[in-house]
């Protein structure tokens, strides 16, 4: 009796380890089991969504092997103008020509010696084709090659034509949008470059003593104080903090001195007593640097992250982050001049036109972008983009009020050049200094409506001009005019 107890208490310990055992094994199983169909998952999910990405990416070398089969699609306007095109000769060889040359230098790009703008973001689209497939195949049979993609721009041929001869042989950026959809209507940027002769030019632009500067988009890549522009983020952290904000009253005396730091108006004009919207219309620098001095800087540098400080911006091309550095314990002299648009504060046109946008729209900013749609060679449709919100920037309320500050700078300050036109026009000037003599930039961002059409938003910058209203609102109103 003893031994089959003993015998059957063996038994029972061994059923109890195999079932261990068991479990174990069903663990591991299940484990790599659902590791694989992670695996199947992520890979179909890679293919499905990202894969595009990722051979689009213009850090992919590898994009160009599809030149072997593919002739490089066309590159054309919103009104279908060709901007972009391959030429190939008796011989077979491939020329990429650029009909409108440097007017698009910029936004277009080039597709040689690397690539740049459009060329470089559509890289893949180019390099695609959607022929009829019976005629691809005819063409595989016969050893040729099919015909690329054509990739239709949101860039409206008279406004870039305003736009670039506006700015004339200043150096400087224009951009252009529409608010409502986030089609980008018009990018220039000067100095500019021949696309048609990048490639023989490539040498002598990039050397020690040639002028590489040309290939910088000043729109999304150059970097500037904001001047009295950057009155419209002072005026909105005020109205945030201080609800009476329409009971404000300034007495300007034409200069503001706190110990050894002096702000004087432009011109040292004697504004005298004003409410905030006089202020603002006629961009009264002791005023709103009072009104900096009053600031909790904690908060204001939050409200400037919020709209696209510091930070990340939507944008199809190369682009250089705008910079706001004013922290507690600044001090007042750089408080004042921050206020005001100087000090330290850097951005760039692209940025100022995406913060107009937002306001135009009641706080909400639409996503940027300059590609409309992709079609085949024969003009069937293959890809379109489609309107979407980016972010909320700051409260229809507030928007709303920004509006009004706005048309005054128009009907009653910097910019009455703009008043009395066909069109209702809003925005602010500024003339932000940048040397120790005083020359400065001449900026104007602002937006233009009239019934029966879309709004469009224009960001000018023009370096070393003067002043935001004798120099940057002309060419914002020969894209009003235009686009109009």
């Amino acid at each position: 009796m003893r031994g089959r107890e003993v015998c059957g208490n063996n038994l029972s310990g061994t059923a109890i380890n195999n079932s261990e055992r068991n479990r174990e094994f069903a663990v591991v199983t299940y484990l790599f089991l659902a590791l694989f169909l992670g695996m199947i998952a992520y890979f179909a999910y890679f293919q499905i969504e990202k894969s595009e990405e990722f051979i689009n990416s213009p850090y992919n070398a590898r994009q160009d092997a599809f030149a072997e089969r593919i002739i490089r699609g066309d590159i054309v306007s919103a009104q279908g103008d060709v901007l972009a095109e391959t030429k190939t000769a008796a011989d077979g060889s491939e020329t990429r020509n650029y009909p409108y040359g440097r007017m698009f230098a910029h936004a277009v790009g080039f597709s040689t010696n690397g690539k740049s703008g459009i060329e470089s973001a559509s890289n893949f689209q180019l390099l695609r084709s959607h022929a009829f497939f019976l005629e691809k195949i005819l063409n595989e049979i016969q050893d040729k090659k099919n015909i690329g993609d054509t990739v239709v721009t949101t860039l409206d041929m008279n406004v870039q034509k305003a736009a670039y001869e506006a700015l004339g042989s200043y150096q400087g950026a224009v951009v252009a949008l529409q608010p409502s959809t986030g089609k980008i209507l018009a990018m220039v940027s000067k100095p500019d470059f021949d696309p048609n002769t990048i490639a023989q030019e490539w040498d002598s632009i990039t050397s020690e003593e040639g002028n590489s500067s040309v290939l910088l988009n000043r729109a999304t890549q150059g970097l500037y104080p904001p001047g009295s522009t950057f009155k419209i983020f002072t005026l909105l952290e005020y109205m945030k903090e201080n609800r009476n904000y329409k009971n404000y009253a300034y007495d300007c005396a034409g200069n503001l001195t706190e110990g050894e730091n002096i702000i004087h108006c432009f011109g040292n004009a004697v504004h005298g007593r004003e409410d905030l919207k006089t202020a603002f219309a006629k961009s009264c620098n002791t005023s709103f640097a009072d009104i900096g001095l009053n600031l909790d800087l904690k908060k204001f540098a939050a409200s400037n992250e919020k709209l696209l400080f510091n930070t990340e911006l939507p944008c199809e091309f190369p682009y250089k982050k705008s910079s706001f550095t004013l922290k507690e314990g600044a001090s007042k002299g750089e408080i004042m001049q921050t206020s005001i648009g100087q000090g330290k504060t850097l951005v760039t046109p692209y940025h100022m036109a995406l913060v107009m946008a937002a306001v135009n729209q009641d706080g909400v900013l639409m996503k940027p972008y300059i590609i409309d749609q992709v079609t085949n060679y024969s003009g069937a449709g293959v890809w379109k983009n489609e309107p979407q919100e980016y972010a909320q920037l700051l409260t229809p309320k507030k928007a709303g009020t920004i509006k009004k500050y706005l048309k005054a700078v128009v009907t009653d300050g910097t910019a009455a050049s703009l008043n009395g036109q066909n069109y209702t026009a809003a925005g602010k000037t500024g003339s932000a200094e940048f040397t120790s003599a005083k020359d400065s930039h001449a900026w104007f961002t602002g937006y233009a409506s009239k019934e029966g059409k879309d709004d469009i938003v224009v960001s000018v910058v023009v370096e070393g001009a003067g002043t935001g209203g004798a120099y940057a609102v002309p060419v914002a109103k020969a894209v009003f005019d235009a686009y109009f």
